[in-house]
């Protein structure tokens, strides 16, 4: 066998180790299938072989199934389905069973198999476990169970759906089935997913301890009497499918037909024999992978995040490693970016204008760990290490040694340009100069640097500690070397990096700005403010336009659209948006969530937010049934993807990866599209065309399609088929 290896002591415990060779962590492929086959035929015909135990050779158990190989399926699903649909169903479906009824041997055998689990164990990785009868993991708040398959678009089909519903509570087991939540060793233990939590590295000997004390090879719901959890038809059932349908609405708003496919594996799987539940199971999830959502998906927060993730854009050149950073400015994402950066091992240097500020953004890294060791995930340890790594000043003598220096300054091009020659005056001449700034363009703040070779964009999204995407942006005269340096970077403190051409507001914050551009204007139309963000919401996107800009600070608004103006004069912005975030901020000293007031009006907890009712007042309202809810769904999601199409025809964005991964990451674009390029790939690029006159006609020639968008429609072409890769271009073909 490729991926297992067998040690079976003198008691006849068999240890099984699963270390698939070449991969960093386990996943379930076409090898491992084959070669699990192989072992349960092994384990089962061996007489000497009185149990298992199986483990990982690796850091983590596994991560669930190879993504790719679901991909291939979908396309071989595609290809067959041309010629003979019901042939390409039942491909799928056998394909997709396949799983359930190799879990089931080891599950209906003769023979006790525990799991004993020193690391996450997610996904398909995790029903395997499931179908153990047993499993041990180790007390390590690092480690995580669970089914993350509704974020790709999928649900659990190796058993998932239905064994965690007869483990655990149905309430639970519903809600961590719908959000893909995943547990940690001990509240996995009381949920009822793990059978003992002992101490790191004592899994595998209590595994065995339990099959030499005796334990039965029998599945709860394979003993005789066995009964479901709860009958759905009883009172306490439909209570529970009512929260469960209940929460899949608020989660999903009706976008994500995985969720909806759990929900029918749990109510239609609760009614049969546990067999019978399995091909339910199957069926659904062979229905989830033919959905355009889980393609997309699959493909942009699998694989093009994947690619991502590991340099894909990164030049094929050498640099020297980054040991030391600076950080100037110790506000918000200052101390943010300083925080990730000590988390990564990576020493900084914190400065602001006085010494005093440096150790309040320090702070700001001692906050967050006191919360994470009172939550258990860190220790005192482990925050003394990391705050002995950030080094509060405020003197720029002490940025002489750091390989790469970041300002998170005011979104100020004055300011910038101090900062930028006092850095300058010290650091090596090696050193990397980067800019936070979120729209102003890297060549123009470029203009200050003596060395221009040396300056690039790094542009983080706040919160940094929670945000996984860093925006790169090269300036017309940045160097390889310095986009090496920021990729390196990047990736050391575990983001996702995409790299864009220099341009005002970059890629993420031009789409941002038309998101929030296009609230202000509905606004201002009298469209009802609460319709405003909840059909946001119904689109898919996790916060309403008026709430992210809260967050983001309307002030900052009101100062991008002043540098704007300066900058390009007063037609480059509407002045119905000037005029509404100079009343806001100036007037009425409503400057968002960190003032307390916003669009909303944020009171002390318990109390929970509430728009602010003078919004009403100021602009009056249209009478909610003489709005088309559809408009105002398509004007979110056009204005978005014709933004991220503009890009791209700019040159600005010159791999569409980065564009989906991008605006998915960096503002929660409606992940089920799979991403803005995506969403206009999925209507084609003749309706979307069709459809963005319309718009235009009815909203402003923002809708209007470019030249791209009506050459692309002509020519009968796709984003993935013009700009994608080999095999997309042949799928399109």
């Amino acid at each position: 066998m490729k991926n297992f290896t067998i040690e079976t002591d003198a008691d006849g415990i068999a240890l099984v180790t699963w270390d698939s060779p070449g991969r960093s962590m386990n996943v379930i492929d076409a090898s491992v299938m084959e070669d699990i086959d192989a072992l349960i035929a092994k384990v089962a015909s061996d007489d000497a072989i009185k149990g298992v135990v199986l483990t990982s050779g690796k850091k983590a158990f596994g991560a669930g199934a190879d993504l790719t190989m679901l991909q291939a399926m979908q396309g071989e699903y595609e290809a067959l389905k041309k010629t003979d649909e019901q042939k390409a169903a039942r491909m799928l479906m056998d394909g997709a069973y396949k799983l359930n009824l190799t879990l089931r041997q080891i599950e209906t055998g003769d023979k006790p198999w525990v799991a004993a689990l020193e690391g996450l164990a997610l996904g398909g990785c995790f029903e395997i476990a499931l179908a153990c009868h047993a499993r041990v993991a180790a007390d390590d708040d690092r480690i995580t169970f669970g089914f993350p398959e509704v974020k790709v678009g999928l649900l659990p089909g190796g058993g998932g759906t239905q064994r965690t519903i007869r483990l655990v509570n149905p309430q639970d087991a519903v809600t961590m089935l719908l959000q893909g939540k995943n547990q940690r060793p001990k509240k996995a233990k009381q949920l009822g997913l793990i059978t003992e939590v002992v101490p790191a590295g004592e899994t595998v000997a209590k595994a065995k301890q339990m099959i030499r004390d005796g334990l039965k090879p029998v599945a709860p719901w394979d003993e005789k009497g066995f009964k479901a959890p709860i009958n759905v038809w009883s009172p306490q059932g439909v209570q529970m499918l009512s929260a469960g349908n209940a929460i899949m609405r608020k989660e999903t708003a009706g976008n994500y037909p995985a969720a909806t496919n759990i929900m029918k594996c749990v109510y239609e799987g609760l009614q049969v024999p546990f067999d019978l539940a399995l091909k339910i199971e199957s069926r659904y999830f062979a229905n989830c992978i033919t959905t355009p959502e889980a393609k997309a998906m699959i493909r942009t927060l699998f694989i093009n995040m994947q690619e991502l993730n590991k340099g894909a854009r990164r030049p094929d050149i050498e640099v020297p490693k980054v040991k030391k950073i600076g950080v100037i400015g110790a506000g918000f994402m200052g101390a943010g970016i300083a925080y990730v950066t000590a988390k990564a091992g990576i020493e900084v240097v914190l400065l602001d204008r006085d010494e005093k500020e440096a150790k309040e953004g320090k702070a700001y890294s001692e906050k967050l760990l006191d919360k994470a060791i009172s939550r258990k995930h860190s220790t005192e340890e482990k925050k003394e290490a990391l705050l002995s790594l950030i080094h509060p000043t405020a003197n720029y003598d002490d940025l002489s040694d750091c390989d790469l220096v970041i300002e998170a300054v005011f979104e100020d091009k004055g300011v910038k340009k101090i900062v930028t020659e006092s850095s300058e005056a010290v650091i090596g001449k090696k050193a990397i100069f980067a800019s936070n700034t979120s729209t102003i363009p890297i060549g123009e703040l470029a203009q200050a640097s003596m060395r221009p070779r040396n300056f690039i964009g790094i542009h983080f999204f706040s919160p940094v500690d929670k945000m996984m995407l860093v925006e790169i942006i090269m300036g017309k005269k940045t160097s390889p070397e310095a986009l090496a340096v920021a990729m390196d970077y990047v990736m050391a403190i575990k983001k996702t990096p995409i790299v864009v051409q220099d341009s005002r507001g970059f890629y993420v914050n031009r789409c941002v700005i038309r998101y929030m551009g296009e609230a202000w204007t509905m606004l201002t139309e009298g469209v009802p403010v609460a319709m405003i963000d909840n059909v946001a919401r119904m689109v898919g996107m996790p916060v309403g336009p008026l709430e992210l800009n809260d967050e983001v600070a309307i002030d900052l608004s009101n100062k991008v659209i002043k540098q704007t103006i300066a900058d390009l004069g007063a037609d480059a912005i509407d002045p119905r948006h000037q005029d509404l975030i100079k009343w806001m901020v100036e007037d009425n000293g409503r400057i968002g969530k960190k003032g307390g007031k916003g669009f909303y009006d944020y009171p002390e907890k318990p109390k929970t937010k509430k728009l602010w009712p003078e919004l009403r007042e100021k602009f009056p309202q249209l009478d909610a049934d003489s709005i088309d809810i559809q408009d105002i769904k398509d004007r979110y999601l056009y204005t978005i993807a014709m933004e991220a199409a503009r890009t791209v025809q700019e040159g600005v964005v010159t791999d569409i990866r980065e564009a989906d991964v991008g605006a998915i990451l960096g503002f929660g674009f409606a992940p089920w599209s799979g991403g803005p390029l995506s969403y206009i790939d999925r209507i084609g690029l003749e309706a979307f065309q069709k459809r963005a006159r319309q718009l235009a006609k009815k909203y402003g020639d923002h809708f209007k399609p470019i030249r791209l968008i009506n050459e692309m429609a002509k020519n009968g072409e796709t984003f993935y088929g013009r700009f994608g890769g080999e095999a997309e271009k042949k799928d399109a073909a």
